[in-house]
């Protein structure tokens, strides 16, 4: 990305806390005294066969915070929670923020769950079905899509190198991913289908979610106004009403 250091602001660093610290017990000790790599992935992991047949609800949550053991993999789903999520995190606040994170993970998680599905009913292959994807990176593209619609003008660096505002960033990432998908199917070990999951799962949150909670606040203020009114009348001609109160967002992926 561009730009000097971020600050670690307090969700994105507890965050990057707990997945390192899943990572490093899934190397250290589950893998070691309890199971092993493919059992933990089999459980824990996101597989569209398992969520599918047998309704295996918590994948979709769990897969986010498993990653591969390549210190690759979670180094760098971390340092884009990092960079990203420092500024949406003090543009929107930690509340806000994480909301924003475990949907736009769930969402793309269920997205890739239904795109595998269509593709086995219209091709029959039923290989990619059984597949556990793990990883934070449908999240963490959800984050850049919110950091190109809010922060579009920067500059951000392209491969470390090449520099571009961030919403042409964003827009090129959507890019590759699609061409990735479509050259590969998804047979190349990187859940392209996730990744864009993601990316549509922050556009509609952030769409949605500002007409939704606009209707809920406008509701809420109704209810209040509905209560009964007092009415004081004194010799049947001077009438004194209170007056209302006005004051009233193994894949790795």
């Amino acid at each position: 990305m561009g730009g000097g250091a971020m600050p670690l602001t307090p969700m994105a660093k507890k965050l990057i806390i707990i997945n390192v610290a899943i990572w490093l017990g899934a190397i250290l000790i589950v893998q070691k005294f309890f199971m092993d790599e493919p059992s933990l992935f089999l459980w824990f992991g996101l597989i569209p066969e398992r969520m599918v047949n047998g309704f295996w609800i918590w994948q979709p949550f769990t897969y986010m915070f498993l990653h591969s053991y390549s210190v690759f993999h979670i180094v760098f789903n971390m340092l884009l929670l990092w960079w990203l999520g420092a500024d949406l995190e003090q543009r929107w606040g930690s509340r806000f923020f994480l909301t924003y994170y475990l949907v736009c993970g769930v969402g793309a998680g269920l997205i890739y769950v239904l795109g595998m599905t269509i593709y086995y009913l219209a091709s029959g292959n039923f290989g990619l079905m059984t597949i556990p994807v793990i990883g934070a990176s449908g999240a963490v593209f959800g984050l850049m899509l919110a950091y190109g619609l809010l922060f579009g003008e920067r500059m951000v660096y392209f491969m470390m190198i090449f520099p571009m505002k961030a919403k042409y960033f964003v827009l090129l990432l959507g890019a590759i991913e699609i061409v990735s998908l479509l050259n590969t199917g998804g047979r190349d070990g990187v859940a392209n289908l996730a990744h864009l999951g993601g990316l549509v799962m922050g556009f509609l949150f952030l769409r949605f979610w500002g007409k939704w909670s606009q209707q809920l606040m406008q509701g809420s203020k109704r209810k209040k106004r509905k209560g009964p009114k007092l009415r004081l009348v004194v010799d049947n001609e001077r009438k004194f009403e209170d007056k209302e109160d006005s004051e009233g967002p193994k894949y790795w992926n």
